[in-house]
């Protein structure tokens, strides 16, 4: 492991979330396993969620490899442009907040990328779109400092645009944003994202960048391709 980012994987799904297949105990084994220095349990909220105690007290009762750090976290969307989340009120114990782009922030609550694509169609303009996206970005991570971004923009593609489409003066401002609210951003290996420009942008703002699976499986911890890629592309830009 060339880049340090790749020692630790900071967002891993168990069975508390509903589409993971993996329990705690496996997840922290497969870290263990791929040599890692750290990993970071996480799973799905939303407001109505309940099980957070639970979870808590199940990552409590794990046997903690030696050399392995195990951290906590949760993963919830985005609701609108104010940059509040779909998520309940946490006990003491979670360490990060996962601040995730599930759907589009919108003005009165969250958009499907259908919604977003037709609305481009009617004539939204793609320079507002991304203003509005950035925008909540920023809005979030002042509303939650020193949390994490999870996969973010994965949700470009699926309105139609891209990173590329963001621009300097975006990418700026919310590498600056996070930087300035301690909040990690995390390099995805299921969606390949964020891509080296934007990588670009926060070394230069000085902002933190962690490596990430978003495995939903045990047998995917800790394995990256895309995250090396991007990491290595970034440094030789």
């Amino acid at each position: 492991m060339s880049h340090p980012a790749l020692r630790g994987d900071h967002h891993v799904h168990s069975t508390f979330s509903d589409d993971a297949v993996s329990t705690l105990e496996e997840n922290v084994a497969a870290a263990s396993a791929a040599g890692l220095s750290t990993v970071r349990l996480v799973d799905h909220v939303r407001t109505s969620t309940t099980w957070v105690p639970e979870y808590l007290a199940a990552v409590r009762a794990l046997t903690m490899p030696d050399g392995l750090t195990v951290l906590t976290g949760v993963e919830a969307k985005i609701l609108d442009t104010s940059g509040a989340l779909d998520i309940p009120d946490l006990p003491a114990g979670i360490d990060r907040i996962l601040i995730a782009d599930h759907q589009f922030p919108g003005v009165d609550g969250p958009l499907g990328p259908t919604a977003v694509r037709e609305r481009i169609t009617d004539g939204w303009a793609p320079g507002d779109v991304l203003d509005q996206l950035v925008d909540a970005l920023i809005a979030s991570m002042r509303r939650y400092p020193g949390n994490q971004l999870a996969h973010c923009f994965s949700i470009l593609p699926k309105i139609g645009l891209s990173e590329h489409d963001l621009g300097t003066e975006r990418l700026d401002a919310w590498a600056r944003t996070a930087a300035a609210t301690s909040t990690l951003v995390e390099v995805n290996e299921k969606w390949g994202c964020p891509e080296v420009r934007s990588l670009t942008a926060l070394r230069r703002a000085g902002a933190e960048i962690v490596a990430s699976t978003d495995s939903h499986d045990a047998a995917d911890v800790g394995r990256y391709a895309r995250v090396k890629d991007l990491l290595d592309a970034e440094e030789t830009a």
